[in-house]
């Protein structure tokens, strides 16, 4: 078959790579000028099986209004709030309250995050790729004793599941991230043993390379205007702007991977698609010192802050703001990123030559992501993977191409189908 993707961030390129595998003709639409410039390009750059969890949670509800207050808090929300941020809020809340909810959808992503890395590590082993990848660990750190107490609960969930972890003293700790000298608050750590690192730009980049080498064809700089097809199936895709007159794409089937941009191409077809651009930063610094850098992912709980290795890199990524499509980058956002950096791995990076970035992570309401067969014979959707784009990618990609290809999926995928805003 000849499949369209739109979208070529990660999960687009992965679902691309996964396609033409299996034997089809893939081509690939993207509407900037290179594979993973959107929220690909900075993010956290740790994959985190077995950290993934549903944005509605209960505790999050509960943390939320402290959060707000905080100058340092890691959720934030643009004031006055928008009508598109109050529904998405009051959605939230909806599924966060829902009974059982939050641990079905907590299981379910935890068991895509496994098979993504089972199919990352076979990615990886048929093509050889350059984006400072690793496999070497994260630690979740606490900063308090009730922080240690919610991992143990977690870590039982883990040992359940099979996702190897351990639970750490503040000495191992230590031992684990020996350049950790900072003098932030430290009751231990949650280790996820086999969590990774890397690149996601890098490795979207280099991935697309490899699948052009392979035959299919990426398409940059091309806008889609919208699907054309009847009530049955999509016939194809109009592509142009104002400027030029319109080209329409046919095609056999179509995935739309295509992340904040998802609602717009489908509300013509009554499929409710509540994606948010909640905003996140990062900074990227040049390591100065090896020895006091960390040697994999760390997430500082106390900021809230995710700091990774990414060869003889820093990135420090954090914030979770709702703020619509706001690109500016306030000052006060990158210090708390700095401060928390100090306080774990002081003087490791140049942050004052620090590049800064700013992006959208595209997130339902409940959390876990939009995959599964559209409103219409031949549409696919893999899409709304929030935080957990990176992480969950190999996986998404591997079990929305079996769908297409008409195969019981190697997942259960009830908590991820595309109809269940609009149930």
């Amino acid at each position: 078959m000849h499949i369209v993707v739109i979208g070529a961030g990660v999960v687009g390129v992965t679902t691309a790579y996964a396609l033409q595998k299996r034997g089809h003709q893939v081509t690939v639409i993207e509407r900037m000028e290179g594979a993973g410039l959107e929220t690909s390009k900075a993010n956290a750059g740790q994959r985190s099986y077995g950290v993934v969890y549903p944005w509605a949670s209960p505790a999050m509800v509960r943390k939320a209004l402290p959060m707000l207050l905080d100058k340092n808090g890691a959720l934030k929300m643009a004031m006055p709030p928008s009508l598109a941020s109050m529904r998405f809020l009051f959605d939230t809340l909806r599924f966060a309250w829902a009974p059982g909810l939050y641990g079905l959808n907590r299981r379910a992503m935890l068991r895509l995050g496994i098979h993504s890395r089972a199919c990352f590590n076979n990615l990886e082993q048929e093509v050889s790729l350059d984006f400072d990848g690793e496999h070497a660990g994260l630690l979740q750190l606490a900063s308090s004793a009730a922080a240690m107490e919610d991992y143990q609960a977690t870590s039982r969930l883990l040992n359940e599941l099979g996702i190897a972890n351990r639970l750490l003293t503040p000495a191992q700790v230590r031992e684990a991230e020996p350049g950790m000298s900072g003098p932030g608050p430290l009751h231990g750590a949650l280790s996820y043993d086999t969590d990774g690192t890397g690149d996601s730009r890098q490795f979207s980049q280099a991935l697309a390379s490899a699948c052009a080498s392979r035959g299919v064809e990426f398409r940059y700089n091309a806008n889609v205007i919208g699907l054309e097809g009847d009530r049955e199936r999509i016939h194809g895709i109009k592509i142009g702007d104002a400027s030029q007159r319109p080209e329409h794409l046919q095609a056999d089937a179509f995935v739309v991977s295509a992340g904040c941009a998802s609602p717009g191409l489908l509300r013509e077809f009554g499929l409710r698609l509540p994606i948010y651009p909640v905003k996140g930063y990062s900074l990227t610094a040049d390591i100065i010192d090896t020895a006091k850098a960390p040697a994999s992912t760390v997430h500082d709980d106390y900021f809230k802050v995710v700091m990774t290795r990414l060869g003889d890199r820093l990135r420090a990524t954090g914030f979770v703001e709702l703020a619509g499509f706001d690109r500016t980058i306030p000052e006060r956002r990158l210090d708390t990123i700095r401060r928390s950096v100090a306080s774990r791995f002081p003087d490791s990076a140049d942050l004052d030559r620090a590049t800064s970035w700013t992006g959208f992570r595209p997130m339902t309401p409940d959390g876990p992501p939009i995959i599964g067969r559209g409103p219409r014979q031949n549409l696919y959707l893999n899409t709304g993977h929030g935080t957990f784009g990176w992480t969950l990618s190999a996986g998404s990609a591997d079990v929305i191409a079996q769908v297409v290809d008409g195969e019981t999926p190697a997942l259960n995928l009830d908590a991820f189908r595309p109809g269940r805003f609009s149930e």
